[in-house]
Formats: C-alpha cells, sequence, structure tokens
C-alpha cells in the first residue's frame, strides 16, 4: 500500500493566561518554545518529521495516519484537510494538516 505525504503547517499558539499563571511552574513560557506560526514540516510513510515535537506528534499522529492513507474529516472544509493540536494544556499549538 501506498501512503500519501502529509504537510503540518503551524497555525496559531494559544495562550492560557489565567491557566498558565495558576499552574505553571517557574521555568514555564507562556508559549511553546518548540514550534513557531508559520513553521511547517512534512510526514513521509505516517513517519515523524525531522524536528518536530515529540510531545505535539503524540497528539496529531492519529489524524496524520488517517490523512495519509486516505481519509478524509467530513466537518472540514476542503479535501485531505484537517485542523488538529497539540494537548500542551498549558500551551495548545494548533496545525493544519494536508495531504500531499
Amino acid at each position: 500500500m501506498s501512503y500519501r505525504d502529509v504537510r503540518i503547517k503551524v497555525i496559531k499558539k494559544l495562550e492560557t493566561d489565567e491557566v498558565f499563571e495558576e499552574y505553571a511552574g517557574e521555568n514555564a513560557r507562556p508559549s511553546c518554545p518548540a514550534l513557531n506560526v508559520g513553521d511547517e514540516f512534512v510526514s513521509r510513510n505516517m513517519g515523524m518529521p525531522e524536528g518536530f515535537c515529540s510531545w505535539a506528534w503524540a497528539d496529531i499522529h492519529r489524524d496524520v495516519v488517517h490523512l495519509s492513507m486516505g481519509g478524509e474529516f467530513s466537518w472540514i472544509k476542503g479535501e485531505g484537510r484537517m485542523v488538529s493540536c497539540c494537548t500542551d494544556g498549558l500551551r495548545p499549538v494548533l496545525f493544519e494538516l494536508k495531504r500531499l
């Protein structure tokens, strides 16, 4: 079976001011330090792209696999697309996934 590549693009970094203030430790940053809006990566053969955050990968991997195998998300506009996110409760990051 042939798998399609999937582009992963950082589209938004959220800040959770009230939650961060209450729960973040002294060394925590209020915004994800690993990724920047506009960063792009390509997953090939459903693998984690080099340089991608392994914590975020654990959260979005199933959506990447679904797209890579030809699946669709009926509630998302356009074919071969999904919006997925890293579930870091202090610093969530949103990704656009696009089958190539």
